[in-house]
């Protein structure tokens, strides 16, 4: 009797309408996820995500979801059936997140992580809360009533331009870093406008820990703005036209390019180290190898790999700059002492198993470097030291009599 009931319940079975299936916003599956995302981390390491700078970039941007997701109590219904590691406990202690802020929107569209692709370390780029303010204060400029007294200044540096004795550099943003000087007297190009930097107000200390500063921009359109210095870095570095004006050049020595009068004297070359040695390579984008050379810096690096000062691994070339009528080894002397504080202390092993330790490496990022070329073009890097904390030039104060 029992088997007639099983084999008539498996009939049955066949003809009962299908399961219905949990129909789910697109928000919701997005949130899921990049939910999902953060179980496979939790997997592989045993451990949630964890903020701190020395932890991987995809290990951070989890560690953001994860607070966020703990916060976002609403979704927790939809997460708790499948959280089976207890990820979204509010007993687990909570870090603080990095320093940019996002809304519930971008969070959900960061989330949306890997809807839409197979590989995880496609990251797809969401405008943050700082981005949109800085977009907002760059298009809200106001008619500037005394370009009168600033317009002679425009005027002199298109004429520098077009004469030469100033260049414009890209803005360049180095390895994650927010950190490029604005100061007051400044030119840039910025929206195919020149910006000029009339005012730095005082100190202000933004929610996420940055110093900031009000500043009064005047554009060669006739308008002003009153942005902030990390809204104005920011539209820089968007901009990929953004460019900043050099100062006047004292000479020929970085110019683009030389006279007949000239005497040729080297390159500054900066190079980047492709070693695979955990050492240096957690540190490749901020660590370079400046050195000043009288020949062609290809030949130079030709067999860097067999090379302990170019420490037993190829390297690639970020940046040159060609000298001209300069003593070439107090050049690089200069710059070695310049960064002295930044030299990286490592030891490496040559063919013979003798250990080495080369002296031109320095944990400086390469936006640092262009400028301390330009402060010494135009003769002001005896008025500087490096800052390795704040990992930028500051202005020494002047020896007292």
């Amino acid at each position: 009797m029992t088997a007639d009931l099983d084999e008539l319940a498996g009939e049955l079975a066949d003809f009962a309408p299908p399961e219905k299936k949990v129909q789910r916003s697109a928000k919701e599956e997005r949130v899921i996820a990049g939910f999902e995302d953060i179980q496979r981390f939790a997997q592989q390491h045993g451990r949630a995500p964890l903020h701190g700078e020395e932890r991987d970039i995809f290990e951070r941007l989890y560690a953001v979801r994860l607070d966020r997701l703990r916060a976002l109590t609403e979704y927790h219904e939809l997460l708790m059936p499948m959280d089976h590691q207890g990820l979204l406990s509010t007993d687990q202690p909570a870090k603080p997140a990095p320093a940019d802020d996002m809304d519930d929107d971008e969070l959900l569209a960061e989330l949306e992580g890997m809807a839409d692709s197979d590989d995880i370390t496609q990251l797809r780029h969401v405008r943050s809360a700082s981005e949109k303010r800085a977009a907002e204060e760059i298009a809200n400029r106001e008619r500037c009533e005394d370009f009168d007294s600033f317009k002679p200044l425009f005027d002199t540096v298109q004429a520098d331009l077009d004469a030469g004795t100033r260049t414009t550099r890209p803005f360049v943003k180095d390895a994650g870093f927010l950190k490029a000087d604005i100061t007051r007297g400044q030119f840039f190009i910025l929206g195919g406008q020149m910006a000029y930097v009339a005012m730095v107000g005082e100190p202000i200390k933004a929610p996420n820990g940055e110093t900031d500063a009000r500043l009064r921009v005047i554009y060669s359109n006739g308008t002003e703005s009153d942005l902030l210095l990390r809204s104005l870095q920011r539209a820089l570095y968007k901009d990929e036209a953004g460019r900043r004006i050099t100062e006047p050049s004292a000479g020929p020595l970085f110019a683009d390019e030389s006279s007949d009068d000239d005497q040729a004297s080297g390159t500054i070359y900066v190079l980047r180290s492709k070693s695979d040695d955990p050492r240096i390579a957690r540190h490749r984008d901020v660590l370079h190898k400046i050195g000043v050379t009288g020949g062609d810096v290809d030949k130079r690096i030709a067999n860097a790999k067999l090379d302990p000062t170019f420490l037993m691994a190829d390297v690639e070339v970020v940046a040159t700059y060609e000298l001209f009528n300069i003593n070439r080894s107090r050049l690089e002397k200069l710059i070695h002492r310049l960064f002295g504080t930044a030299r990286l202390d490592i030891a490496i092993q040559d063919r013979f198993g003798h250990a080495v330790t080369p002296r031109e490496w320095f944990l400086v990022p390469l936006f640092v470097i262009d400028e301390a070329v330009e402060k010494i073009r135009d003769g002001s890097i005896t008025d500087y030291a490096y800052d390795l904390k704040a990992a930028r030039l500051i202005e020494q104060a002047p020896p007292s009599n």
